[in-house]
Parts: C-alpha cells; sequence; structure tokens
C-alpha cells in the first residue's frame, strides 16, 4: 500500500479511509478501512462490497511512512547490526 505522499514508481498512490457504517439490516460495522485514490473511490469500493449501507463517519487513515515504505539492503543491515548490538548490551 501506498500513502499518497509517497511518489514513486509503483503507480497510482493511494490512500486508507476508514468508515463507520450502518448495513442495510441495521447493524453498526465500525473500522472498516477501505484504499482508494480519494474518498469517493473508497466510497465506491465500500458500497460494492456493503450495498445500501449507510455511511454514518468516514476519515482518512494517517499510517506512519516507515512501515510502508520498502527498505533496502542497506537499511535491513543497519537494522539487523543495531538489533544486535543491542542484545550483547
Amino acid at each position: 500500500m501506498l500513502l499518497a505522499s509517497h511518489h514513486g514508481s509503483r503507480g497510482t498512490a493511494m490512500m486508507k479511509y476508514g468508515f463507520k457504517i450502518r448495513t442495510r439490516s441495521g447493524l453498526v460495522v465500525d473500522n472498516l478501512l477501505i484504499p482508494g485514490k480519494d474518498q469517493a473511490d473508497a466510497e465506491r469500493k465500500l458500497t460494492q462490497i456493503y450495498r445500501h449501507c449507510e455511511i454514518l463517519e468516514s476519515k482518512t487513515i494517517q499510517q506512519q511512512s516507515s512501515r510502508e515504505e520498502p527498505m533496502d539492503i542497506d537499511g535491513i543491515i543497519s537494522l539487523i547490526s543495531r538489533q544486535d548490538k543491542e542484545q550483547a548490551s
């Protein structure tokens, strides 16, 4: 999953949107995370999954970019050596 602020050669950037909905049977479902190019795209995907639902709340989910960005081999080696040093202490 790419964040909208990340510009790379991997294609279109996507964000995650959080929703609280009421299904057509009346159940409230909270914490639905749907990826999308924008909120309208995420809502479209949501309504494909939950037809005739009522959106009660929606919000953009900000994630830590360090978890989203792939690590290169130097970053992996650095992480491993740092963990080895911490365990030796």
